[in-house]
């Protein structure tokens, strides 16, 4: 009995570990554009140009940022079959475009099976994830996916189009939902949605939550909350907290001279 309720732990870790891998990976790190001077006539724009003023602008930010560093804080609360657990693991991240990252652990506690079948999972996806092949299978394009306009918010960061995403195919790094965009430097600000490709039969639903902030000149992740629900009753939910940036080597930002004229 005591073996078959161990292997039943495992197999729940591991099953939420390869599910997680696919859609909490952070898209590579993203910078304002700093020019503003078509950012009074923004309101118009169709869904179609609004994708590929952030398309122009991700390939100019990423290589714009050269290296940075940070601290993550990764959390996960599981509730169900076959028994609670709860782990936490902060890790120091130094990222060297284009595709290098770094991962040092400072502490870790709670379940072993989590922190090693569920973080560690995450941190050797991401490693995975940066290659070129599948930067270019999973980037914010028209490429991967397809862009529908879904409204025009002001808040008081400022105004933002919201776009939908219907992903072209059911690649595990893909999502389908919706993406918040500065209306100003044409950079994703938040991302809500569920993968594109469910990793499992025993996965019954998953909800991730993105969210970005500006340092320096770049925008860079800031959290990230994601929900799944398992089919035997479980329900687990990770958050992933990124503090304390420092941008160690940039480019200057190219502008963009003719953003100007695709709204006149």
């Amino acid at each position: 009995m005591r073996r078959t309720r161990v292997g039943n732990r495992v197999g729940i870790c591991l099953l939420l570990g390869w599910s997680l891998v696919g859609f909490c990976q952070t898209p590579l790190p993203g910078a304002g554009s700093g020019g503003s001077s078509y950012a009074g006539q923004t309101a118009s724009l169709p869904a179609d140009q609004v994708a590929r003023r952030l398309q122009e602008n991700n390939a100019r930010r990423a290589a714009a940022l050269v290296q940075f560093s940070g601290t993550r804080v990764y959390h996960m609360q599981y509730r169900g079959f076959p028994s609670d657990r709860d782990a936490e693991m902060v890790v120091n991240v130094t990222y060297h475009a284009p595709d290098a990252k770094t991962f040092s652990v400072v502490s870790q506690t709670g379940s072993k099976l989590i922190i090693d079948r569920v973080f560690k999972k995450l941190i050797e996806g991401e490693q995975e994830a940066t290659s070129e092949e599948n930067r270019r299978e999973t980037a914010l394009s028209t490429d991967n996916y397809e862009f529908t306009s879904a409204g025009y918010e002001t808040t008081p960061e400022g105004a933002q189009y919201v776009l939908n995403l219907l992903p072209r195919n059911k690649n595990k790094f893909l999502y389908r939902g919706k993406i918040w965009v500065d209306a100003k430097e044409f950079a994703v600000v938040r991302i809500e949605g569920e993968p594109a490709k469910n990793p499992s039969w025993w996965i019954k639903k998953t909800e991730v939550k993105h969210r970005y902030v500006k340092v320096n000149d770049f925008w860079l992740p800031a959290e990230n909350h994601t929900e799944s629900l398992v089919r035997l009753g479980g329900r687990a939910i990770l958050s992933i907290e990124y503090k304390d940036y420092k941008i160690t080597k940039a480019a200057p930002l190219r502008g963009s001279e003719t953003a100007h004229e695709d709204s006149k």
